[in-house]
């Protein structure tokens, strides 16, 4: 942090001048600047010291201006300029007031209909103006993606990004993304291309219609797994609410195999505007693109005149060649019917699973995920009993040892569990410390209770906490309650405002830096028309906005220099 705050107050290349660090991540600490020549705030994006000299990070961090300086588009964060050859690499965009759309998903949980919809259509409407200038985001989720004010959303941080002209995969990017948005070919490492955008987003439709991530595992290795191998639960089975059109969107957009998925932006983000105009509209399913065959004819060209003497040839032999093709290709296919129907059942792709005993055992929040790989499909009923403890399943449907036809792929068992809330009155449990979205769904699922998110900085616990409880743990709360979860932001970069040191004598400068919470940096003094003792310079411009703790040099007057004295001239003079 403090080799950063030496910048803020400096101007780049004479002409950005820094005024404040508004964000720091793990390649780039982000500042408010102010363009001087064109009199606009702008973010100013610097390359963190650590990893300007790694060859990777600033392949990204160019390759990142690169794909913005090629788009222009309402829902894509402007680029203004890039400075990539000095010690600073620094990339000037435009400044964005409004919070991530994750932090605002977190604070509201699941969204309204309309606001996803429209969100998500602004998304798309992005995502389609990218890919037609052959530029594959690749980091499509919540984090990268800004909301303003006014409501507008704003596609960010391409750093990752493919470019038309990018054909090569580096080592260090093979499972490129983050986990819980990825792609199953970016997990996988397979190359990707704009279908993996169109997956990323319906992992963020998911989330916004259901307040839960599709998978949920205790690592990144884990969760990308999942993402190639999981089938999501369908979010109706989550809320009934959710219209049968959106579902059929996120599911269409969350396709395993890419041409299963809408082949272009464009596609979907009509779904998404027919579900906007119609909220009870259908769709029928997609059918794979078809690949027509490519034909190589070489380097030569057909001869037509060879053709047309050979079209004037008999045609009995072709007629007989094609007959007996066909009359082969039947007997062929009679006996792989014969051996596959007949005597060959261990090539069906089917097989019967006994169902397996869950009453009495404790239901938990990612159960559901763990059953879906073990080709459950599973619908949860909560009932109150006074009887059996919370979280205890008390029923299920189909009982335990009854057994079920599947398909590999395609056919789970759909499995009903009724699972006990315990009694209407009952102890609130230990929350602290655990992550406000696994917390909010214990309390709203398992226990029936209403939540009320607060989000606050906090020094002391990591950003997505729960930090305290209103009421505390151990309280006696009914069905129906309201708990108010107090979530953590994670450490707030707190700003103060330089003071006017103009006029002050040096000890009132001093005074001032110390009630604002500011250091005193080094203190020189110099000849000057003031008064000697008085103030007449300051490294930072009064009422601007600086990190608390921040160093302030100023300079003092020592007063009108003195004049030397004239020696008398020798006599005689002349």
């Amino acid at each position: 942090m403090e080799s950063y705050e030496r910048l803020v107050g400096q101007t780049l290349d004479g002409r950005y001048k820094i005024e404040e660090i508004v964000g720091i991540g793990g390649m780039a600490v982000v500042f408010r600047g102010y363009d001087t020549v064109t009199r606009r705030r702008v973010a100013i994006k610097l390359l963190s010291d650590h990893v300007a000299s790694d060859e990777g990070a600033v392949r990204r961090f160019i390759n990142e201006s690169k794909a913005v300086a090629m788009l222009s588009h309402p829902n894509i964060v402007s680029i203004y300029d890039v400075s990539v050859g000095g010690e600073l690499k620094y990339i000037v965009m435009e400044y964005l007031e409004g919070v991530t759309l994750k932090s605002y998903m977190s604070q509201k949980g699941v969204l309204p209909l309309s606001e996803m919809l429209d969100f998500c259509s602004q998304i798309l409407r992005a995502l389609v103006h990218a890919h037609e200038k052959g530029i594959v985001h690749r980091d499509i989720k919540p984090q990268n993606i800004m909301l303003t004010p006014d409501g507008t959303i704003k596609v960010t941080d391409f750093g990752i990004a493919q470019l038309p002209s990018d054909e090569s995969v580096f080592e260090s990017e093979l499972a490129i993304g983050t986990a819980y948005y990825i792609s199953p070919e970016q997990a996988s490492g397979q190359p990707s291309d704009h279908r993996s955008d169109i997956y990323s987003t319906g992992v963020m439709m998911y989330e916004m219609a259901t307040g839960r991530l599709p998978f949920n595992g205790k690592t990144p290795s884990a969760v990308a797994k999942m993402q190639i191998n999981n089938v999501p639960v369908p979010p109706r089975r989550i809320d009934p609410k959710i219209p049968e059109g959106l579902e059929q969107i996120i599911l269409t957009a969350m396709e395993k195999s890419p041409k299963n998925r809408f082949q272009t932006a464009e596609q979907m983000y009509k779904w998404v505007d027919a579900v906007r105009r119609d909220p009870n509209v259908k769709f029928k399913p997609l059918l794979p693109p078809i690949e027509e065959p490519k034909i190589d004819f070489g380097s030569r060209r057909p001869n037509r005149k060879k053709r047309r003497n050979y079209l004037g040839r008999s045609m009995l032999p072709i007629i007989l060649g094609v007959a007996f093709a066909f009359l082969f290709a039947c007997i062929i296919s009679a006996y792989y019917i014969w051996t596959e129907v007949l005597f060959n059942e261990e090539r069906d792709k089917s097989f019967v699973v006994t169902v397996d005993n869950f009453i009495g055992t404790e239901y938990y929040i990612g159960l559901e995920e763990e059953l879906a790989a073990r080709n459950y499909n599973v619908v949860v009923d909560y009932v109150y009993d006074s009887e059996i403890p919370t979280g205890i399943i008390i029923s299920q449907e189909p009982e335990a040892g009854e057994r079920r036809r599947v398909e590999t792929g395609r056919m789970s068992i759909e499995l009903n569990l009724t699972v006990s809330r315990g009694s209407e009155t009952f102890t609130l449990p230990e929350m602290i410390m655990q992550d406000h979205r696994n917390v909010e769904q214990t309390l709203t699922r398992l226990y029936g209770l209403r939540v009320k998110l607060v989000e606050e900085y906090n020094l002391a616990v990591a950003s997505g906490l729960v930090y305290d409880t209103e009421p505390e743990a151990g309280t006696t709360v009914t069905l129906g309650d309201t708990v108010t979860l107090y979530v953590s932001k994670g450490a707030q970069l707190s700003s103060k405002t330089v003071p006017d040191f103009g006029g002050k004598t040096e000890r009132e400068a001093r005074i001032l830096i110390e009630q604002n919470d500011l250091e005193v940096g080094s203190v020189t003094y110099e000849y000057s028309a003031q008064p000697a003792g008085v103030v007449i310079r300051q490294s930072r411009v009064a009422f601007t906005t600086v990190p608390e703790g921040t160093r302030i040099d100023f300079v003092v007057s020592l007063g009108p220099e003195p004049v030397p004295e004239t020696e008398a001239p020798a006599w005689p003079w002349w």
